[in-house]
């Protein structure tokens, strides 16, 4: 097992005024978009994998609280980007081309205000279902938006969790086990871009609207159900990600918490119970646990990270996952041929 160095990573100067919340890469990692607590939203352009340095990014402002999410589009509905704010509102972004101006314009095409807290969490559904947002707020409600064909949005708001919703994560449209047991190809409509052209139709296989939000919910009779609680963690589930799936019989769910622990939950088949798996930080090798220590974080207990666990996020092929801790450190999990999760790597800022 290796562990990364300093060198490896390339310090971003944002010129934020305050805590920077999220980063995201665009599709082809080409922008970043970051958010912070100064209640902006800034967007740079990527060059062998360097922000340039010639421009100190575009500055988004529409927001009046800290901003704790962004999220990007699916480019195929053009260059969108989603924030969410600690005002109870979510903005989405559309970049327009200028005449005569490789630069763009961003202007906000779209102000969702129907929560009555803090909005947490953000996530756009697969590009297959259509641009569908997910929100998750404080209030204890999820709220969906979709981009109708008449060029309106659709929203949806609904009960989640009673003291307040943290994060949201979309599972795969694919259904699970379609790669094995191959179904006919369902027809899908034209479906008009945000403020812009049509996309055309092209033939799918059969997709289901689901996401989790530390508990998974699915679309039926285009009314929002709870489908199943998912109960294991003894703190606050900080965050919640749905591992990408190519149709293969098995999903898997990594879910953070507040207790410093994350579990790993898998269903083998669509009708099978889904199954937690913690991860277990004491398991890692020498290499890593002879990394000096974060002050203030506890000594590593079986099942237990050194602090608070923020985020979890999947590789795109859905086998590597990126755990965030509050001791700075980000270490990377990959699961065996015996069904055990080991760490494989360790980046240390």
């Amino acid at each position: 097992m290796t562990s990364a160095t300093a060198s490896d990573s390339i310090p971003i100067e944002t010129h934020h005024e305050d805590m920077i919340h999220d980063a995201q890469l665009d599709y082809y990692g080409k922008r970043l978009a970051t958010c912070s607590s100064d209640r902006t939203v800034k967007v740079f352009n990527v060059v062998d994998g360097e922000p340039q340095k010639s421009a100190g990014g575009q500055v988004l402002k529409g927001h009046t609280g800290p901003v704790w999410q962004v999220a990007w589009a699916h480019p195929k509905y053009g260059h969108i980007l989603a924030s969410c704010s600690y005002d109870g509102k979510v903005l989405i972004w559309k970049e327009q081309q200028q005449h005569g101006s490789a630069a763009g314009i961003w202007t906000k095409i779209k102000e969702h205000n129907l929560h009555s807290a803090s909005v947490n969490s953000i996530s756009w559904a697969p590009h297959e279902l259509g641009a569908i947002l997910a929100c998750a707020s404080s209030d204890g409600k999820l709220s969906v938006l979709t981009f109708k064909n008449d060029g309106s949005w659709d929203a949806d708001i609904f009960n989640g969790h009673a003291i307040g919703c943290n994060a949201v994560s979309w599972a795969p449209a694919v259904l699970p086990g379609s790669l094995i047991t191959p179904q006919p190809p369902a027809p899908v409509p034209s479906q008009q871009q945000p403020g812009g052209a049509s996309s055309p139709a092209a033939p799918t296989l059969p997709t289901a609207k689901r996401f989790a939000s530390a508990a998974a919910t699915t679309d039926a009779a285009k009314a929002w159900a709870e489908e199943e609680v998912l109960a294991g963690h003894t703190d606050w589930v900080r965050d919640a990600a749905w591992a990408p799936n190519i149709g293969l019989p098995r999903s898997y769910i990594a879910t953070a918490s507040q207790d410093r622990t994350v579990l790993v939950w898998t269903k083998d088949a669509p009708g099978a119970q889904w199954v937690k798996t913690p991860l277990d930080p004491a398991t890692v090798t020498s290499a890593v646990a002879a990394s000096p220590a974060t002050p203030g974080a506890q000594p590593a207990q079986p099942g237990k990270f050194p602090d608070v666990v923020w985020r979890v996020s999947w590789s795109l092929a859905g086998n590597i996952l990126a755990v965030s801790c509050g001791d700075g450190k980000v270490t990377l999990w990959k699961e065996s041929l015996k069904g055990a999760w080991e760490c494989v790597n360790e980046l240390a800022s």
